[in-house]
């Protein structure tokens, strides 16, 4: 399933259903809702929970590679192989949230 997120103020999110669901409910949104929209007013402080989660997310990984160094790293867990972050995953959606901001839109999905 794909859940695409809206905003006259950029280009389309495309983003398989499991990790839209998880940064749905970093928004403060309900996951479970198949359609949903971030306004105008609520867009602060959902940039500010994304935010927040993208930097919970970086520390959690380089305490991870930091661990991973001193033990045998995996060389199948590297490079290309390496799992994406949710900070990887969510940049394109903060950067929406920032731009609809800037332009005083909403961000919608499901519709």
């Amino acid at each position: 399933m794909l859940i695409t997120f809206k905003s006259a103020a950029g280009a389309d999110v495309i983003m398989f259903g499991d990790i839209a669901k998880r940064l749905v409910g970093i928004l403060g949104k309900d996951p479970q809702d198949a359609k949903g929209i971030v306004t105008v007013e609520q867009l602060p402080g959902a940039i500010v929970r994304m935010r927040t989660a993208i930097d919970e997310d970086k520390a959690l990984h380089k305490a991870a590679a930091q661990d991973d160094d001193e033990d045998d790293p995996d060389p199948e867990r590297h490079g290309m192989a390496a799992p994406v972050s949710l900070a990887q995953r969510a940049w394109p959606l903060l950067d929406l949230l920032q731009l609809a901001q800037k332009e005083g839109v909403p961000v919608v999905w499901g519709v």
